[in-house]
């Protein structure tokens, strides 16, 4: 692999513009070796003539020293300056200048590379200074937690410790936190070192050993001199990880009531798993760090090198001793607290068993499998085979033709479709996932997906093609069954087949077991849960996504509705299809088709309670338009009345219109006016600008085919069913075009904020005897 290609795969793709500009740069040099080629070129032509005539005039030419003088080799060919822009000296800009005149491309060249590195500098170092503000901070957390402990543990019956003050103490002192306080003066005087060079020399180093070491001992005793119960009187917690039931406590109580510390067991382990998911966090974005000074640093390198080779000037240690001593190659307080962040977890959450801590702070790195490719492949050539051979079925026995058929199609596909409905989102899925990989758009940052557990696209199409296999193989046998035995027992085994399958897709959904990604699994039905309780969370953005998923699943709604008629009212042991005649069928089929949308307009509820943003009830009144939508288009499904027509046609206009300005202007941040990209925005992560026109072209083309429910004429039951299964298809792809803008959108919102971490609030707050809360 190339530097170039491992430079550009190990960005953080949040932080990609304040990256060095490395291709730039390239692109820059090849001009100056162009541009060094023609004057080559050139000198050699005059030298060849110059040689002749001093040939002729019996002169020699010293081929060597000229040579020499021509390739600047060993020569300090640039000068590098250092300009301070603040008066302590913490703000530094580089302006390199070249000692003779050469081309403008390398004059553009060093005044490029110039702002590059002024550019990493500002932004390392603006990083930096923000992690070492939350290192305080969590360094507080933890001696809150290391208090709340000794606490819990002295007010626990079976505890030994008699001495409450002692036990403290001494807990606090094994933390191992008064190191992290002391980074910043650690910190200061090493920077102070490095701006001052005759400091070392000046020091004696026992007396500097001594004076750190007086420093240490100064804080550790002021540390301990304190009484650590202090640090319980004025602290509250923060329930971020809240449930339903704690939501609904804190609206019908006082929530500084719900805050204060009441010291069980149950209280700490909340604390404790909150405060462990902020320290990895943490240690993350330490690492993102450290990496990004290391790339930058091997980029100016690569580029100084090339840049040696192509102009034959010797600039490239004068330069990266520059770049070596700029904040970006000499600030070491990433690692300093890398290396006390790991300590401090190590020793607080895993009883400081270090592979254990080591374990849950790095991250796991995905392997390449070959057996998903193989097994892939596999599933999908089964499925085609299956595929062909229902489609010959079908033909072959006229099925179409017959009566039998007929009401077999009428009945049993539609129970089929939900798995063909289900497919199909995973395969719009598993191509959103290849191509948010490709255009580097973080979304299992955006998700909040464990690092480590997310699906690729490769995994996810696996899923695809065998859940496809077994829904296919279940239909042919089903086909098999009905069609060429007349005993009715086996009739009965065909009916339950469908039954068998989506009892077998639930277990495998819902099984306990480490077998089939059981982490993805945990995670979809944690999210699902969260949406179907979406007034009692906070609405976080993998929460509306999923709910935009199930918004496009109506129809799959109600084929459940149609299990529960068909299978416990006893009506495919008659082999009946009355279903609709049944008052309990058509208020399932009303109340179940409106759900999804329920579960949106929730979290629009949910979101303007929190944010107070009106832009969230405007959302919510277009999901309450659809709902009113579905309700009219259903009422006149059911009683084709030509009044219920006029009605379903309005709302579902007005619900059109809305959605797709919605999907448009605010899901996708298209059409402004003045964007530099005509009706476009501003940013935009593919390269073809026809592809956003084309997108928004289909999306108000396959919006508008949903009112072809509402315009049916006089179908046939059986075309009935095949235009309700064709129009839900098309919604599904719809979304899974929805859902690529939807996240390229969001990415660039969030790279815009440089936010590359999930923020997890601190489980305490602080406040003074007054009640209010501290600034920290």
């Amino acid at each position: 692999m190339t530097f170039k290609k491992d430079f550009k795969q190990q960005m953080v793709p949040e932080w990609e513009k304040e990256y060095m500009d490395y291709e730039c740069l390239k692109k820059i040099l090849k001009e100056v070796k162009s541009s060094k080629k023609a004057k080559d070129r050139d000198n050699k032509h005059l030298q060849h003539k110059f040689s002749l005539e001093r040939a002729f005039s019996g002169i020699h030419l010293q081929h060597g020293s000229n040579h020499q003088n021509d390739e600047g080799i060993g020569e300090q060919v640039i000068e590098v300056k250092t300009l301070e822009i603040d008066v302590d000296g913490s703000k530094e800009l580089f302006e390199t200048k070249l000692n003779e005149e050469r081309g403008e491309a390398e004059a553009r060249f060093l005044q490029k590379l110039d702002e590059e590195l002024n550019k990493v500098n500002a932004f390392y170092k603006e990083q930096v200074e923000a992690v070492k503000h939350e290192a305080t901070l969590l360094s507080k957390q933890v001696e809150t937690l290391v208090a709340l402990r000794v606490k819990v543990k002295n007010l626990d019956p079976a505890s030994s410790c008699q001495s409450k003050f002692y036990c403290l103490k001494s807990e606090v002192e094994y933390a191992g936190l008064q190191q992290i306080r002391l980074s910043g003066e650690d910190n200061m005087y090493q920077n102070h070192r490095q701006k001052d060079p005759t400091v070392d020399s000046e020091v004696d180093p026992v007396q500097q050993t001594n004076r750190s070491t007086h420093h240490e001992e100064e804080a550790h005793s002021n540390y301990n001199r304190r009484d650590p119960m202090e640090i319980l009187e004025h602290v509250k917690i923060d329930d971020a990880l809240q449930s339903p039931i704690s939501t609904v406590k804190n609206v019908f109580t006082d929530s500084n009531d719900n805050n204060q510390l009441s010291f069980n067991k149950e209280e700490l382990k909340k604390v404790e798993k909150q405060l462990r998911l902020v320290f990895v966090e943490f240690y993350q974005k330490l690492l993102h760090l450290k990496d990004y000074s290391f790339m930058n640093l091997s980029a100016f390198s690569k580029i100084m090198k090339k840049y040696e080779k192509n102009a034959s000037r010797g600039a490239s240690r004068e330069y990266m001793r520059v770049v070596d001593n700029s904040y970006l190659g000499t600030s070491d307080e990433v690692n300093f607290l890398l290396e006390k962040v790991e300590s401090t977890f190590i020793r607080n959450f895993s009883h400081s068993n270090h592979k254990k801590g080591r374990k849950l702070l790095r991250p796991k790195m995905k392997r390449e499998r070959n057996r998903i490719t193989f097994f892939t492949g596999f599933f999908s050539g089964c499925l085609v085979s299956l595929i062909a051979a229902t489609i010959l079925r079908i033909v072959s026995q006229q099925l179409m033709e017959k009566k039998v058929g007929t009401f077999y199609m009428e009945n049993i596909f539609p129970l089929y479709s939900l798995f063909g409905y289900i497919t199909l989102h995973m395969l719009m899925y598993a191509a959103n996932t290849y191509f948010w990989r490709r255009y580097r758009i973080n979304y299992p940052f955006l998700f909040g997906i464990r690092p480590g557990t997310e699906l690729d696209h490769r995994e996810v199409f696996l899923l695809t093609t065998g859940h496809a296999v077994v829904a296919v193989l279940c239909f042919l046998i089903n086909l098999q069954l009905e069609m060429n035995q007349p005993n009715r027992s086996y009739k009965t085994a065909a009916e339950l087949v469908p039954l068998s399958l989506i009892v077998l897709v639930i277990l495998i959904t819902f099984c306990p077991f480490n077998i089939i990604y059981r982490s993805s699994r945990f995670f979809f039905i944690r999210s699902l849960f969260r949406c179907i309780c979406a007034p009692f969370f906070t609405v976080t953005l993998m929460d509306f996504f999923l709910a935009d998923q199930l918004t496009s699943q109506f129809q799959s709604f109600r084929s459940f509705v149609l299990y529960i008629c068909y299978y416990g009212l006893g009506e495919h042991s008659r082999r009946e299809n009355k279903c609709r005649s049944r008052g309990i069928y058509n208020v399932q089929y009303f109340v179940v088709g409106v759900i999804p949308y329920w579960f949106r307009l929730a979290q629009c509820m949910r979101q303007l309670y929190d944010e107070r943003d009106i832009d969230h009830a405007i959302n919510g009144s277009k999901y309450l338009s659809t709902i009113i939508a579905m309700v009219i288009r259903t009422t006149f499904e059911t009683k084709k009345a030509m009044t219920w027509k006029v009605w379903a046609l309005i709302s579902s206009a007005v619900a059109i219109l809305l959605n797709i300005y919605w999907d448009i202007v605010k899901d996708w941040s298209l059409l402004q006016r003045h964007s530099k990209n005509p009706y476009l925005r501003d940013k935009l992560i593919v390269s073809h600008k026809s592809v956003y026109y084309i997108a928004m072209v289909l999306n108000i083309v396959l919006r508008i085919s949903w009112m072809q429910l509402v315009l049916e004429l006089h179908w046939k039951p059986l075309h009935r069913v095949a235009i309700i299964t064709l129009i839900s298809c098309l919604e599904i792809i719809r979304r899974g075009i929805w859902n690529f803008f939807r996240l390229e959108n969001e990415h660039l919102n969030n790279v815009g904020n440089y936010r590359a971490f999930k923020s997890v609030p601190h489980p305490f707050s602080y406040h003074d005897d007054d009640g209010n809360d501290k600034d920290e």
